[in-house]
C-alpha cells in the first residue's frame, strides 16, 4: 500500500536507510544517557533498579 502512495523507488531507498537510522538512534540513546543523569534512566531497568536505592 505504501508503494502505491510514494513509489517503489523511494520505498527501496527508505529500506536501505533503516540500518543507518537504527545505528544513529542507538548512538543518540547512549549519548543521552551518558550526558544526562544516568540514574534517571537506569531506575526503569528492573535488574539495576534495586542496586541504587536512596536511603531517606
Amino acid at each position: 500500500m505504501l508503494t502505491k502512495v510514494i513509489g517503489q523507488k523511494y520505498v527501496s531507498i527508505a529500506k536501505s536507510w533503516i540500518p543507518t537510522l537504527a545505528l544513529w538512534g542507538g548512538v543518540g540513546g547512549v549519548a543521552l544517557v551518558h550526558f544526562t543523569d544516568w540514574r534517571l534512566f537506569l531506575d526503569y531497568v528492573p535488574i539495576i533498579n534495586g542496586k541504587f536505592k536512596k536511603e531517606e
